[in-house]
């Protein structure tokens, strides 16, 4: 059974790939320190002047050497305000760690690849050809591979700039896209806050728009029955007129009318007989 040519080359290198895995270890444990000292309880020292406005801050239980020359300097004798120590406690930045965990590893080995490709691309043409024993052998029967170098493989096939750039920008998107849906509702809410008559005057606006809308339709519907009905009385009507024109068709002639041929039959007991 031939070897797998990942695991040939990571056989051959083993040194490079060894430096590699504890660089990028030593990176993450730096990514994850840093994270872990930007959280806890944090102290916040604030000079409030006497309209009691704060006019500086800074981290810390005190000032330190350097700050408060600078300090007096600008504002005076730090004793004629009032110092104010606020203590809180800062959550540990998951999404932030997350993403500096997994993008900075991503983007600098993108970088290099980026760096490599370029610097053989112009050196040394626009094609690299590939190794012989690759064409001949592309590692294609089931019998001669393990599970593992089979998945390997299948991702050796594919590119890895497409797959470091989807990942790179779906790591940064859950970052950016809830932190600038934060940002855009603390500034609506600011908003909202200082300018709140400009919402009541559009809320104003659109409630009496809404209230037009229906009353014109229903002056539109009122005039809708309206018509209906009207329509509806003059077919009931016509209805009526032509049933009653009908019975008046089929009466017979009255008595006051005048008869063309005066005839009167006579009662023939009533006539005389011949004499005899």
């Amino acid at each position: 059974m031939r070897p797998s040519p990942i695991i040939k080359l990571l056989q051959e290198h083993k040194a490079l790939f060894t430096i590699v895995v504890v660089g990028l270890f030593l990176l993450e444990l730096e990514i994850f320190a840093l994270a872990i000292m930007h959280s806890g309880k944090k102290s916040v020292l604030q000079v409030i002047d006497y309209q009691g406005q704060v006019i500086h801050e800074s981290s810390g239980n005190n000032l330190s050497d350097f700050n408060r020359p600078n300090f007096e300097k600008v504002f005076g004798p730090l004793d004629n305000y009032t110092l104010q120590l606020n203590k809180h406690d800062v959550p540990f930045p998951f999404r932030a760690w997350f993403v500096a965990a997994v993008c900075i590893p991503i983007g600098a080995m993108m970088l290099f690849a980026f760096v490599v490709k370029g610097y053989l691309v112009i050196f040394h043409g626009e094609k690299v050809e590939k190794p012989a024993e690759q064409d001949a052998d592309p590692v294609n029967d089931p019998l001669s591979e393990t599970k593992l170098e089979s998945t390997l493989n299948r991702i050796s096939r594919m590119n890895i700039f497409n797959i470091g750039f989807l990942v790179f920008i779906g790591v940064i998107s859950y970052w950016i896209i809830p932190n600038a849906f934060s940002y855009l509702g603390q500034i609506g809410f600011d908003f909202f806050a200082q300018y709140e008559w400009v919402f009541f005057v559009l809320l104003g606006i659109i409630v009496f728009v809404c209230l037009w809308i229906i009353y014109l339709r229903y002056l539109l519907a009122k005039k809708s029955i309206q018509s209906q009905t009207e329509l509806q009385k003059h077919r009931i009507s016509l209805e009526y007129n032509a049933q009653t024109d009908d019975l008046l068709q089929l009466e017979g002639p009255s008595e006051t009318d005048p008869q063309i041929i005066e005839y009167k039959p006579q009662d023939p007991e009533s006539e005389e007989l011949p004499p005899s």
